[in-house]
């Protein structure tokens, strides 16, 4: 059994009894949650929770990262979701969807509701909706979010945006491809290993020499652990981190560490914030 070992100098591991209490729990960092209002596809129809949390519990995923499936009004979308995480603090995360054209010039206020009315905690954008924008970035900025970007083999994205905004944490899904480009997720490894804002997620990664390949080269804290659920199984999904035979206190940082290292800079949430969402009936 080999053991692959990733400690680059700078990065501290849990620098907080607190944090490293919380980063012990597995945490699925993507995955899709509530109705869409498409019918050509799953991913914008349903994207129902119950079968996913049973699947998670049973893997010992305690924490899941939530966000709309595609939808043509987002900010109802996010309303959804908001009403899941308010259901199950204990359990759910919240990110806010965003649509960077269509939602132009109200990105601001979309998030802002979703940091201090809802709690959520980063954004979500998808190339197949539009390209990322300075909005979105300065948006992120502003409320310390991070960015949940998929760039669907767009990687040349990834240039401008470190080095346009440094101060905004990106993460990009399926290291860079769902559609399995193996000439992306390579390239996007480079910008792994440059940028010090730019992370990657496990989900649907196929090519599990790639998987290997970010940890080696750009250390274990750029990779977050995600399952594309409730889709594709997180029980599968989390075989493939546990089969690369991290260090304990690597794999812990892509299981859970990074994603609360990411989110602890987050705007602080008004107190009473959740009463006052139940309050309003949204």
């Amino acid at each position: 059994m080999h053991t692959i070992s990733s400690h680059p100098q700078g990065v501290t591991l849990f620098g907080d009894p607190a944090l490293k209490q919380r980063s012990a729990v597995i945490i699925d960092t993507h995955c899709h949650a509530g109705k869409g209002d498409g019918l050509t596809g799953p991913w914008n129809t349903d994207a129902p929770l119950h079968g996913y949390l049973r699947r998670c519990a049973a893997a010992g995923i305690r924490r899941s990262v939530v966000f709309p499936a595609f939808h043509s009004n987002y900010t109802l979308a996010n309303r959804e979701v908001a009403r899941l995480v308010a259901a199950r603090p204990d359990r759910l995360y919240g990110f806010a969807f965003v649509h960077p054209e269509r939602d132009k010039g109200r990105v601001r206020s979309m998030v802002q509701e979703a940091v201090e009315a809802h709690g959520f905690v980063g954004i979500k954008v998808h190339r197949h909706d539009a390209r990322i924008t300075r909005e979105v970035c300065e948006t992120a900025r502003e409320f310390s979010l991070p960015v949940l970007y998929d760039i669907a083999g767009e990687v040349s994205a990834c240039e401008l945006l470190a080095q346009e905004y440094p101060g905004v944490n990106f993460i990009i899904p399926h290291l860079g491809s769902f559609a399995d480009d193996w000439t992306a997720q390579l390239a996007l490894i480079d910008h792994l290993v440059r940028h010090p804002n730019m992370h990657a997620d496990t989900a649907g990664v196929r090519r599990f020499d790639l998987l290997e390949q970010a940890v080696l080269r750009a250390g274990a804290h750029k990779l977050l652990f995600g399952s594309d659920g409730p889709w594709l199984h997180p029980a599968v999904e989390l075989a493939k981190v546990q089969l690369l035979k991290l260090l304990p206190a690597d794999e812990a940082l892509v299981l859970g560490g990074n994603f609360m290292r990411l989110i602890g800079r987050v705007n602080a949430r008004p107190a009473g914030w959740r009463a006052e969402f139940a309050r309003r009936g949204r």
